[in-house]
């Protein structure tokens, strides 16, 4: 348990850890390469970890030294057979995205997780991917880890997607790297486009049409990646900076992904303080955000923005409690199956410190401003909710007591230490 106490002051700038999503894709891909990848500012979170540490039992050499990675591509069909089973420790990335390239590998591999992983669904991968003849089985009709997966010749299929999901399109799209013919993924709304954008820049046989995906079988050539921070972790910042009553915070070199950027978006229209600059645009649009001292009011968050700020609508729970009116969140049951039920666990938080918080089967309301307490409260084994939660102890009366705040080592190692140099404490 962490103790956590309001602040005074809040001020500096910042340089946040490696876009997660965008690590997981670049380490999956330089394995994929031929020949040496390199990747600065790779994402230091344990998800990560376990990505880069799933492709060295599979017979990847990778160097790390901090946050630089250098790693020998194996080819899109020269991975080793494990001799153990390849835990993905509490990372659904990791595992969705490795059944995606594990299933066209000509070699037998069982995918691992910790209990958390292993009660969440995977048959929203599985399935489509049997339908390209991949041969997968694990418990529950093929829907929970651990996942046996004896890599077979794939073939190419239409894919349309009942929900759209970043996950599942890319395992498709990587899996049809390997495919005969061509893959096509089509999703009902826009996803994070890391994938496609990374598949273009390096000049893959890849063609995006509207929400429709193509991808035909080709080699990956070898690159060098410096990732940018990530969005969703610096949105911690960014909230606390427009809520907190003493604040001016500047975020450097921000992965600005407009698919990533729902968060900021809704911010902007809660009347937050902010100033956006972009410094560069390919693969990734990047740049810094300022962010002040904020009036807010809250909203109806509509239901196309849900998608791109799933990760960070506990987040936003926490800020309509600081807001003018109430905000509504439906339509996103989605946050049920992550690693906590997150509807369940930011309205019990918010609720013991004296949040006006409702919850719905697929969402919650929050009506504010009110001034939260500290409380004793709890991340459910999650590290979003254990970080939504210390922004809240930031802006609230007294003390508050955070159990499970280890957690935050899955996506963020550094945030308590983060905190504590913008409001000077060291």
């Amino acid at each position: 348990m962490i103790e956590l106490f309001p602040a005074k002051k809040l001020s500096g700038s910042l340089k946040i850890p490696g876009d997660k999503s965008l690590s997981h894709r670049g380490l999956i891909l330089g394995a994929l390469a031929e020949g040496t990848t390199r990747l600065e500012n790779l994402s230091p979170g344990q998800d990560v970890s376990s990505t880069l540490h799933v492709l060295q039992r599979l017979g990847c050499e990778i160097e790390r030294k901090g946050n630089s990675v250098i790693l020998n591509g194996r080819g899109v069909a020269g991975f080793e057979e494990p001799v153990f089973p390849l835990n993905c420790g509490n990372s659904g990335t990791t595992t969705r995205l490795m059944t995606g390239v594990l299933a066209s590998q000509p070699i037998f591999s069982i995918l691992i997780g910790d209990s958390s992983l292993s009660g969440r669904p995977m048959s929203r991968v599985v399935e489509p991917l049997a339908k390209m003849g991949a041969r997968i089985s694990g418990r529950q009709n093929n829907s929970r880890l651990p996942l046996a997966i004896l890599g077979t010749r794939l073939h190419g299929t239409i894919h349309e997607l009942p929900v759209a999901s970043a996950q599942v399109k890319t395992a498709l799209l990587l899996a049809g790297l390997r495919a005969e013919g061509e893959t096509v993924v089509k999703e009902p709304a826009q996803s994070r486009d890391h994938t496609e954008r990374l598949f273009s820049w390096l000049g893959l046989p890849f063609e995006k049409k509207d929400l429709t995906y193509r991808i035909r079988p080709a080699s990956v050539q070898n690159f060098f990646l410096a990732v940018p921070g990530d969005f969703s972790s610096a949105a911690y910042f960014l909230a606390l900076g427009a809520i907190h009553p003493n604040a001016d915070i500047l975020l450097e070199q921000i992965n600005l992904n407009p698919t990533r950027t729902g968060f900021l978006e809704i911010l902007q229209e809660m009347g937050a303080s902010l100033e956006v600059e972009e410094t560069s645009a390919t693969p990734e649009p990047v740049g810094s955000i300022r962010v002040r001292s904020s009036h807010l009011k809250n909203l109806d968050v509509p239901v196309n923005k849900i998608p791109n700020l799933i990760d960070e609508l506990p987040l936003l729970a926490v800020v309509a409690t600081q807001a003018e009116g109430t905000l509504v969140v439906r339509e996103a049951s989605e946050l049920r199956l992550k690693e906590s039920d997150r509807i369940a666990a930011i309205v019990k938080g918010l609720r013991k410190m004296g949040g006006q918080v409702q919850e719905f089967p697929d969402g919650f309301s929050v009506r504010g401003p009110v001034k939260l307490k500290g409380a004793r409260v709890r991340s459910f084994g999650d590290h979003r909710i254990a970080m939504s939660l210390s922004v809240a102890a930031l802006v609230a009366e007294g003390s508050t007591g955070l159990q499970g705040d280890r957690w935050v080592r899955i996506s963020y190692p550094d945030f308590f230490e983060d905190l504590n140099r913008l409001s000077g404490e060291r």
